[in-house]
């Protein structure tokens, strides 16, 4: 299990995420957990699709979580913007807490509005000093909001900033020894970026502090033409490819088993998919275990 890194002032969740694999929870497949109940571990959300509703789709995330632990995935916090904290979304974000009791809370290392106005797409941000700082900054508040840590996921990004002076693991790692935020490690996002730009996947995942990831991620990507060259995009719309497999066996070896979700947000595919692709998760944990006994 992931080490706790939470400050002595953050509430610690009841309901544990265990370290095997669970899956995003999409409304198309409510009634397929709620009338198959099965052996899936626990399920994500995105956190905004349940802000100021009620209705069917909280009374079917509130059944679930009668069963399952759950974890809240944002997308909208926008943690890198220099706009004003959102208080509003804070607070939808906060009652939703409350009401869920989540076992884990997470944000994406990103930033997606300015003046106000927001972005389709989560923005890369310049890892240096000047960031660290008013990341952490940030962070610390949102946590102290909520009275619990939240989480960090590494981006899938398609350019780099030229006056950068950190690498990317080496910005998470001090990022979250500044504030206090665990890290979430999306597999398909090392690799999505180290393609992009020319990192070495294996270093990036030496580079990372094991004792900080709380959580992984597990997703399909696709291909895009950019001039001469492809461009890999973070699309969520296929299984986990091949390479991103053999990532993740490395990943399990460098960093350890950590709850690992299996992200598919666009073309759905049967629940049985997602069922088998969460099964080969659990398998090579369950090996690298083995292995490592």
């Amino acid at each position: 299990m992931a080490q706790s890194i939470q400050a002595p002032h953050m509430r610690v969740a009841t309901a544990a995420i265990p370290a095997n694999a669970g899956i995003g929870l999409r409304s198309r497949h409510y009634r397929d957990v709620l009338n198959e109940q099965p052996a899936v571990a626990w399920f994500e959300v995105h956190s905004e699709n349940y802000f100021g509703k009620g209705g069917a789709p909280l009374r079917y995330l509130e059944a679930v979580r009668n069963d399952y632990p759950l974890s809240l995935h944002g997308v909208g916090m926008s943690l890198g913007s220099v706009d004003e904290l959102d208080s509003r979304h804070l607070r939808q974000l906060k009652e939703l807490i409350t009401r869920i009791e989540p076992a884990l809370v997470s944000e994406h290392l990103a930033w997606n509005s300015f003046a106000g106005r927001y972005l389709n797409d989560l923005a890369p941000i310049p890892y240096t000093d000047a960031a660290l700082t008013h990341l952490a900054t940030r962070i610390s508040r949102v946590q102290d909001f909520l009275s619990r840590q939240i989480l960090l996921e590494n981006p899938s990004s398609y350019l780099e900033y030229r006056f950068s002076s950190y690498g990317e693991a080496e910005f998470l790692n001090e990022l979250s020894k500044r504030s206090g935020c665990g890290i979430l490690l999306d597999v398909n996002n090392v690799y999505v970026s180290c393609q992009n730009h020319g990192w070495n996947a294996l270093a990036y995942l030496r580079g990372i502090d094991a004792a900080r990831v709380a959580e992984m991620h597990l997703a399909g990507h696709s291909r895009n033409a950019a001039g001469e060259r492809g461009i890999l995009i973070d699309t969520h719309d296929r299984p986990v490819c091949e390479a991103v497999w053999q990532l993740y066996q490395a990943a399990l070896r460098i960093i350890g088993k950590r709850p690992t979700l299996i992200e598919w947000d666009a073309d759905l595919p049967s629940w049985q998919v997602l069922v088998e692709q969460a099964a080969r998760a659990d398998t090579y944990m369950r090996q690298n275990y083995e292995q490592a006994a």
